[in-house]
């Protein structure tokens, strides 16, 4: 999909690979029936990467990126990750508010000319259950998905939406409302915000 068809999107679904080295996810643009349509990027992670860094490729052939994230610094829990496009320029970046993170997960993007965005968790009880349940002993080890929702706000202006399914494994329901974001700028964020959750 070129990137003129692809700001003209409002939702994207998005979809983890079950993979034992990476981390993999499809991004698909909805079809006018709510299923999963066109794919319009495939992102891949390394896990225990020194420094954190993500592409995203046009598909799972990975013979074209078409963007990628990366740490501006090796070890910091609340380092900024600059958004760029294939010939080097920055889109936008966005970083994890640690100490706000604490109680519920919280971002903020930027986007060149639009100012920052701030995302945080819509229910607060989910986000206290979550973190409760990571201290049960072997939880982490069911295959099971908290669903919860982040909300990004530009001031008042509900901006964007990311919405994790409950299941058993991370899918997520992208919601864009303000057209001037850049789609490949958000799509970065929904994929960050699994990739780097636990960061």
């Amino acid at each position: 999909m070129d990137l003129e068809k692809l700001q003209t999107q409002s939702r994207f679904l998005v979809r983890q690979r079950v993979r034992m080295m990476v981390n993999q996810y499809e991004v698909r643009a909805e079809a006018p029936d709510g299923s999963e349509g066109e794919m319009v990027a495939f992102a891949q992670q390394k896990r225990l990467a020194f420094k954190e860094q993500v592409t995203l490729y046009s598909d799972d052939s990975k013979s074209r990126p078409i963007l990628g994230f990366k740490a501006r610094s090796v070890i910091d829990v609340g380092a900024t990750y600059d958004v760029t496009d294939p010939g080097g320029p920055t889109i936008g970046n966005f970083r994890k508010d640690f100490a706000k993170s604490l109680l519920s997960s919280t971002w903020h993007l930027e986007q060149p000319g639009l100012g920052v965005a701030t995302g945080s968790e819509r229910n607060k009880t989910v986000a206290i259950v979550r973190r409760v349940w990571e201290f049960i002993p072997f939880a982490n080890n069911i295959p099971f998905a908290w669903p919860y929702h982040f909300d990004f706000y530009a001031g008042e202006q509900l901006v964007f939406s990311v919405e994790k399914k409950f299941g058993l494994r991370d899918r997520y329901v992208v919601d864009i409302k303000d057209p001037r974001l850049d789609r490949r700028l958000v799509l970065a964020q929904a994929v960050a915000l699994d990739a780097l959750q636990s960061r």
